[in-house]
Order: C-alpha cells, then structure tokens, then sequence
C-alpha cells in the first residue's frame, strides 16, 4: 500500500489536517516536521534570511491557535502558505524602513550598478529558462533549490521513486545549462 494513503482513500495529508483541526497536539509537531521546509521556502521570497525562523514560528504558532478555522477538506500546504504570506507581510510592515539624511549617505563604493544589473538580469533569464522545462523537471529542480529538499525528501513529498527524482533533476539541469548556454556567451 502506498505511504500516503490509508484505508478508504483518505490521504496521510488529509488525515495530518483533521487531526490538526482537531486540537491533537502531536499533529502540530507532525505539521512543522512535514511542513517547516516548505513554510521556509515560501518566506525566503518575502523576509530577511535572518528572520526567516522566527517568523516560521510565529506561522505554525498561528497555525495552532487558528486550528478550528482550518477546513480538512483543503489544502494543508496552502492553508499554512496563506498564513505564512500575511505573517511575512505583517512582518514587513512591523519592521519599518529606515531612513537616512540623503546628505550623510555620500557616493556609492564600487562600481556604477552595471554589476547588480547583470545579476538581475541572469536571475531573470533564470526564471524564464525554468518556465520553458517541463513541469515534472521544474518541479523537482524548484523543491530542491527554493525548498532545499534532498532528493529523497522530494520523492517522499511526490511520492515517487529517488530514480526518477534524480533523473528529472539530473535532465532538467542539462536542459537549463543548454537553455542558459548561450546567453553566457
């Protein structure tokens, strides 16, 4: 029988959800232990790397007073990515931007912006090669890079073989170094 399925069709994911809605402490520790990672991934995007951890556990803190408001029948992954996007925002607002006189701040070190413009543009590039893989490719190479998955983890959470995992990363990156090849030159 499949990992992630038990009798009846219902999913691990679906049950991890009643149980979470539930009240039952230990589906919350299984939550963070199945979830932390993704949760992460999702707020790199947003918030600074150095706060990336305390506001993950402010979501799962959430996550855990707002249980009765969680319906079973959705998504888990996409109710605690709701969470994790307005936690991230309030967040941002809380910390403010700082603002400095225009007159202490004096001419920029370094070069003329040319270097950060290139690194912009080469993430952009990025981006779009990824778009043009096929989406089993793009997916592995994503959960591995945005999520910092392993491998094996990523097989677990698509419940695939880690061939076929290792495969489509492997055939994806030759893919992306081809797409990207010519622009390098």
């Amino acid at each position: 029988m499949n990992k992630f399925y038990v009798e009846g069709g219902e999913t691990m994911a679906g049950t991890l959800g009643i149980r979470l809605a539930r009240g039952e402490e230990a589906a919350l520790a299984e939550c963070y232990r199945t979830h932390a990672a993704l949760v992460a991934g999702y707020l790199r995007r947003f918030v600074p790397a150095q706060d990336i951890e305390d506001v993950r556990q402010v979501v799962f803190s959430e996550a855990w007073r707002s249980r009765h408001r969680y319906d079973p029948r959705r998504s888990l992954e996409a109710w605690l990515l709701g969470i994790a996007r307005n936690r991230a925002i309030d967040h941002l607002r809380a910390r403010g931007v700082a603002t400095v006189p225009l007159e202490s701040v004096g001419e920029p070190a370094g070069g003329d912006g040319r270097d950060t413009a290139e690194v912009l543009g080469r993430r952009d590039q990025v981006r779009r090669a990824l778009a043009v893989l096929p989406a089993p490719q793009r997916e592995a190479i994503e959960l591995a890079y945005f999520c910092e998955l392993t491998q094996r983890e990523i097989a677990e959470r698509l419940d695939l073989p880690l061939g076929t995992v290792k495969a489509r990363t492997a055939r994806g990156l030759h893919r992306l170094s081809a797409i990207l090849a010519p622009r390098a030159a």
